[in-house]
């Protein structure tokens, strides 16, 4: 393993969601946070698989999604965070990658997991208790198909014929014990915007993980730690609060029907279990160099989720953490595509 500090990637992630029923404006939407993304200099744009809908939308179907925005930006690269892994056959899911990487030049990144709605393992004939099993035997598959090896019958290969993808494959564990399942198959590791199921804070809970992948990590290339947070910069604090306040609050409140969530929480609390960075960018820099998990990190990946911010509002938002957060982070806006690696 290699020592030398890797370069520090920054990323966006959109769950595809709007204002309102006009799901064509929705995506339209998305679209544009790609282009715009692309032009502030990050380096990844990702997407949230979801196959039961969310409140003002939801991407169910993320390859064809980001071939459309392969075509429309020419450097900024393209990923899932995640794919639901045992919901897909994994050698028609790595026909799909290899395309869309085959048209973008080279620029996908594919992030997978096991999801956990029951209702989404029974709509494509599957069992949620499964999960894990079917997980690790889709990924044991999709490796195999993306490195061009026969599949299932002698003489199949998937065609176009994959790049090489050693080191674009990540995974979203929610254990140690996961993150070092992860290491040793050597699949880089996404870490979730917030520990749900803790009360502890979420950095509190996630840098144990994230050592115990770096120390299992064996293989000769870079390790490379996917950190996803809930990042909403704007004037102020109250500005800040009236774009994402009422979301956080109904979603805390969703989670805690489920148990997820301690019931009766206030707007703080919620705002503290999702693991929220938000108000004027200084404010929000402040929070990052207290993050314990960022030191160790190599893309950090801002999302609004649960937030569904107005379009405009969002782009705004994008604007300060690429101009103001994250240089003051020590990120340097990218100028060219960059190989997966750098």
């Amino acid at each position: 393993m290699t020592t030398q500090a890797p370069r520090f990637r920054l990323g966006f992630l959109t769950h595809v969601q709007g204002r309102g029923d006009d799901l064509r404006q929705t995506y339209r939407n998305a679209q544009e946070l790609f282009v715009v993304a692309d032009r502030l200099g990050f380096d990844v744009g990702w997407v949230a698989q979801h196959h039961v809908p969310l409140g003002g939308g939801g991407l169910s179907s993320p390859w064809p999604f980001l071939a459309h925005a392969a075509a429309r930006r020419t450097r900024i690269r393209l990923g899932t965070a995640i794919t639901i892994l045992p919901l897909e056959d994994p050698v028609r899911l790595a026909e799909d990658i290899a395309v869309v990487d085959t048209l973008s030049g080279g620029r996908v990144e594919v992030g997978v997991g096991s999801g956990s709605s029951d209702v989404e393992y029974a709509a494509f004939g599957k069992d949620v208790a499964d999960k894990r099993r079917l997980t690790s035997e889709h990924l044991v598959l999709l490796r195999q198909a993306l490195v061009n090896e026969e599949v299932r019958t002698p003489g199949f290969r998937i065609q176009p014929e994959a790049a090489d993808y050693r080191d674009r494959i990540w995974q979203g564990v929610f254990s140690g014990t996961g993150a070092q399942h992860a290491a040793a198959v050597g699949s880089n590791l996404l870490l979730n915007r917030a520990a749900y199921g803790f009360d502890d804070p979420t950095d509190d809970v996630q840098r144990p993980w994230a050592e115990a992948f770096l120390a299992a990590w064996q293989h000769p290339r870079r390790p490379r730690i996917g950190l996803s947070r809930f990042v909403f910069p704007a004037k102020d604090k109250r500005t800040a609060l009236l774009q994402i306040g009422d979301d956080v609050l109904r979603a805390a409140h969703r989670l805690a029907e489920s148990g997820t969530f301690p019931k009766g929480l206030d707007l703080e609390e919620a705002l503290r279990r999702f693991h929220t960075f938000y108000g004027h960018p200084d404010d929000v820099v402040a929070a990052f160099r207290q993050e314990k998990v960022l030191p160790v990190v190599t893309d950090l990946i801002t999302q609004f989720n649960p937030a569904v911010p107005d379009h405009d509002a969002a782009i705004r938002a994008l604007e300060l953490i690429a101009t103001e957060v994250a240089p003051a982070l020590g990120w340097k806006p990218a100028t060219e595509s960059r190989p997966a690696g750098e």
